[in-house]
């Protein structure tokens, strides 16, 4: 059984839409970044005096490495915050790479700034490097909101470790996201000493007004997109399971129903972050994309049954309630630049293809989408996409393996001959990570320039 989801009279207008590119604003936020790491720099610079002796030089570096620290800190939770300017521009997928990156600087600085800060301290002492864990243990039982700061170091050396990718992989997805979540607790308790043992902040007030406004201001935006903003969003429009269906074997369509859907900014391409009301389901939030063109009474996702969660989703019962959050993700109609657009999908990576296939704005002959499956019978909303491609006058084509297995032949001399202005088209594609990288060098081999090939990984 399938079930069929047309974007009726919205999908039909967003197919006529001009084209009208957006560009990120990646490159001035991490000028910004960049411009905000000098600003730290010299507020060291500007509080260190002439430093003649190595005791000196230790404490200094201890410095400089512990105002990285919590300027990358601020920055870290700011990735967590679920900006729609990061979101929705620059990409979920790469503000979520920003935040591994930044991530993994910060524990390298704290643990740096930790080891230099209490070796200048028991030099200065007149101790040896040898006795770094006494004076560590004697700044944190005398100093102020060091014991604090203490325990919030110890959950980021946990949570680096949880989030090392071989130590990942083996975690449940819901049991690294809660304890990643203990990020915001840690840096509540490291900032506190901040304050009152930080040199540059004794002596320039300015620098402790503006590290109160950075913290506050990254403070203000969690709390505002990570909890006001789910709140107003699901009491508004009160979504509900309408109805599971089974598209293939191992692949569910969920029905969403609810108030006013269309004004939740819901584009073709994004998804959002799902949690349903049921036995066992409750705790778990997970990123599914949308699989058709939002209604103003109805949403899809569409959604292969590969963990715990995913394959749960088929024993939810009508009515059951749902809470999201979002819209998320940048792969959407926004990013495109020119009048042809080639459409690629690997596996379950359709569902958001689906929905770019029949809205994105094109002529007859415009739009062409590649799926990419292990057999015909793999091919999930095929119907659907056949219909599509009909009535808008778009190229289906699909890839399988033969009846040996052999795996279909996605190179840049294939593309060319299926395709022979490639070159000229901008290419939307989703997919395992190990099919979208084969099939980005191959449309690179086949003279498609990166800026034009968009890919969004949801797998977060």
């Amino acid at each position: 059984m399938t079930t069929t989801l047309a974007g009726g009279r919205a999908a039909r207008r967003q197919t006529m839409r001009r084209i009208r590119p957006r560009r990120s604003p990646a490159v001035p936020l991490l000028l910004a970044v960049a411009a905000g790491a000098v600003a730290v720099l010299w507020l060291w610079w500007n509080n260190t005096p002439s430093i003649a002796d190595t005791t000196g030089q230790i404490v200094a570096a201890g410095r400089i490495t512990g105002l990285l620290a919590g300027y990358l800190m601020a920055l870290v939770v700011l990735q967590m915050a679920r900006v729609p300017a990061l979101e929705r521009r620059v990409g979920s997928d790469r503000v979520a790479r920003w935040h591994a990156m930044s991530g993994r600087y910060t524990v390298c600085l704290v643990l740096a700034h930790v080891v230099l800060i209490m070796w200048g301290y028991a030099r200065q002492a007149g101790r040896t490097l040898g006795d770094v864990v006494q004076q560590t243990i004697t700044s944190v039982t005398t100093l102020p909101d060091m014991g604090k700061a203490a325990i919030g170091t110890g959950l980021l050396f946990v949570i680096a470790f949880l989030s090392i990718g071989p130590i990942r992989r083996r975690l449940p997805y819901d049991g690294w996201y809660h304890v990643h979540l203990l990020t915001y607790a840690a840096v509540y308790l490291t900032f506190w000493h901040q304050i009152s043992t930080g040199n540059e902040f004794a002596v320039e007030p300015a620098a402790k007004t503006f590290w109160y406004g950075l913290y506050g201001a990254v403070t203000a935006l969690v709390l505002w997109y990570r909890i006001i903003t789910p709140l107003r969003l699901n009491m508004r429009h009160r979504m509900r399971v309408e109805a599971v269906v089974e598209e293939t074997p191992g692949i569910v369509s969920v029905l969403i129903g609810g108030r006013r859907l269309h004004r939740m900014g819901a584009e073709a391409g994004q998804f959002f972050r799902w949690r349903f009301m049921a036995p066992g389901m409750r705790f778990s939030s997970h990123p599914y994309s949308l699989s058709a063109a939002p209604r103003p009474d109805m949403l899809r996702i569409t959604v292969k049954a590969i963990g715990d969660h995913s394959s749960r989703l088929r024993e939810l019962e009508p009515g059951t309630r749902v809470w999201a959050e979002g819209p998320y993700g940048a792969l959407t109609a926004q990013r495109r630049s020119r009048g042809k657009v080639l459409l690629v999908a690997g596996g379950v990576g359709i569902t958001p293809m689906r929905a770019l296939f029949e809205t994105l704005p094109g002529a007859s002959g415009d739009i062409t989408l590649l799926y990419r499956a292990n057999s015909t019978q793999d091919l999930a909303l095929w119907g659907e996409l056949a219909r599509i491609a009909e009535e808008r006058g778009a190229r289906l084509m699909y890839a399988v393996n033969s009846p040996d297995g052999a795996r279909p032949d996605i190179s840049p001399e294939s593309l060319q001959r299926k395709i022979p202005d490639v070159d000229r088209h901008d290419v939307f594609m989703c997919g395992p990570p190990g099919f979208a990288q084969s099939v980005y060098e191959a449309l690179r081999g086949a003279g498609v320039p990166a800026r034009r090939i968009h890919h969004e990984s949801f797998e977060m």
